[in-house]
């Protein structure tokens, strides 16, 4: 296929060429109501480019095929049997694969390091979820995705479930071994899929991890605007082979997606695959040289250790690693990732990606260089030398994984939208919860709709705001007191 084409952007261009006269929303008319103080900061070219799917972009039927032609070159580039266009997020796409692959009622393996999205699925869907185990890092008190191993285990004893899914690469960038665990999906005649959220970039250089689609994943969901060029909310979900059809995930997706999807986010989809199939190995050429670099030099400094494959990966632990994601470990600092990464915001105005109780990272794209890796260095020297102000740090009391791991008592759905009263937390102990809680970023739910409390995790969950965690989807932010159910 001709990928010098963007049919969306092409599309665009043309419309306004054309001087189209619309009389169709958005209320705007390309930016001519917008008030000039909402202009000045967001510019013209986003109020003049925000038009109509249909009956703007494209005529009243579709009939130039734009949104499909973009979709069948974005299938084309990463060498998938089919592509669709999702302006709601990845979360939207991986509900909409879920809900392709299992109805109320009935069994999805998930590994229980699923993101927030994924419990929200298991909500709306009244699906059965059996939990996967992931591997837990004692030493570091970190979770990697579940074992292959794991995942036959839990086939064994529920040969119903009608298929499986793994995140990966995790926001840690620590990844599974999705081959295998494709293997023992289809061995059972069941699709995987996967959340590779963190993963649009997998398909554009050989010494990035292997990306679901070449492992043999039946649908793929990745978010472009986290590690591509798109826009925030542009998603694309990916699929291939015959155990879902794709009719049905279309109309699933149908289902949750919005009927006013925007034309910005699709134009940035389609400008993105382009740029990656013309300049995306020479463009992680790039990225990569810079992440081993940058690597290499926060290694330099005191009292910083900059986490690799070899502690990352090997038996027991991961089976590859992204190293465009830079996990620093600061403990000798003898201060949390949450304190470190806000005292860095404030002082060099930068935002690291994701923070725990003793890590803080930064996510390295394509569009690095040297300039912002220097500030980012920068900013890291200079916190190592005014570590004793971030002294004492308050203790995250991180449970055990036996007991960070809570038991699944009633469904995600029934516990969600059943009877439901706020305790204090000192009280919630085995009480069953009714809401998430979910520690954000990196948006991997400590509790579950449905899952019993016991004192570790609320202990751990207290402790954590206390130190800086945020805990944004509980209905107090502060887990002071906690939602749950009403037994009968």
């Amino acid at each position: 296929m001709d990928h010098s084409q963007a049919p969306v952007l092409d599309a665009l261009a043309a419309y306004h060429s054309e001087n189209q006269t619309p009389f169709t929303p958005p209320g705007h008319k390309q930016g001519r109501g917008a008030d000039p103080r909402v202009r000045a900061v967001l510019g013209d070219a986003v109020f003049r480019s925000d038009v109509l799917a249909t009956s703007g972009l494209d005529d009243r039927t579709s009939s130039h095929g734009i949104l499909a032609k973009a979709q069948e070159l974005m299938a084309d580039a990463v060498g998938a049997e089919h592509t669709f266009f999702s302006t709601c997020g990845s979360s939207l796409s991986v509900k909409a694969a879920m809900l392709s692959v299992a109805g109320p009622h009935e069994k999805l393996l998930v590994g229980r390091d699923a993101h927030k999205s994924v419990v929200s699925g298991l909500v709306l869907a009244g699906i059965v979820p059996i939990w996967v185990d992931p591997q837990w890092d004692a030493e570091r008190h970190l979770a990697h995705p579940p074992s292959a191993d794991a995942f036959r285990a839990a086939f064994a004893e529920h040969p119903d479930a009608r298929g499986a899914l793994v995140t990966t690469p995790t926001p840690y960038g620590t990844c599974s071994d999705l081959p295998a665990i494709a293997e023992t999906c289809h061995q059972h005649g069941v699709p995987l899929i996967v959340d590779e959220a963190w993963g649009a970039h997998l398909p554009f250089h050989p010494d990035l991890p292997t990306w679901a689609m070449d492992a043999g994943a039946d649908v793929c969901v990745t978010s472009v605007h986290k590690m591509g060029s798109g826009l925030e909310q542009g998603s694309v979900f990916h699929l291939q082979g015959d155990l879902i059809e794709p009719e049905v995930l279309k109309n699933r997706e149908d289902l949750l997606g919005t009927t006013s999807p925007s034309v910005l986010v699709y134009a940035a989809l389609d400008g993105w695959r382009r740029q990656m199939v013309q300049h995306g190995h020479a463009l992680y050429d790039d990225a990569l040289a810079l992440a081993k670099s940058v690597r290499a030099r926060i290694a330099e400094i005191d009292g910083l250790h900059v986490h690799g494959r070899d502690d990352f990966c090997g038996p027991g632990r991961a089976a590859d690693l992204d190293p465009l994601q830079v996990i620093v470990d600061i403990t000798a600092l003898g201060t949390t990732g949450y304190r470190a990464a806000d005292w860095i915001r404030e002082h060099h105005h930068i935002n690291l990606h994701l923070s725990d109780h003793r890590r803080s990272s930064a996510q390295l794209t394509h569009a690095d260089d040297e300039r912002s890796a220097h500030a980012l260095l920068d900013a890291l020297r200079d916190v190592t030398e005014h570590a004793e102000e971030l002294r004492p740090a308050a203790e995250v009391e991180v449970p055990d994984p036996a007991e960070l791991r809570l038991e699944q008592v009633m469904l995600p759905r029934d516990a969600f939208f059943g009877r439901a009263e706020q305790v204090p937390w000192e009280k919630a102990v085995g009480r069953i919860s009714a809401e998430m809680l979910t520690p954000y970023p990196p948006g991997i739910p400590a509790v579950l709709p449905g899952e019993k409390l016991n004192s570790e995790v609320l202990h751990y969950l207290r402790s954590g705001v206390e130190a800086g965690m945020v805990v944004p989807d509980a209905a107090d932010t502060e887990v002071k007191t906690v939602r749950v159910t009403v037994e009968h």
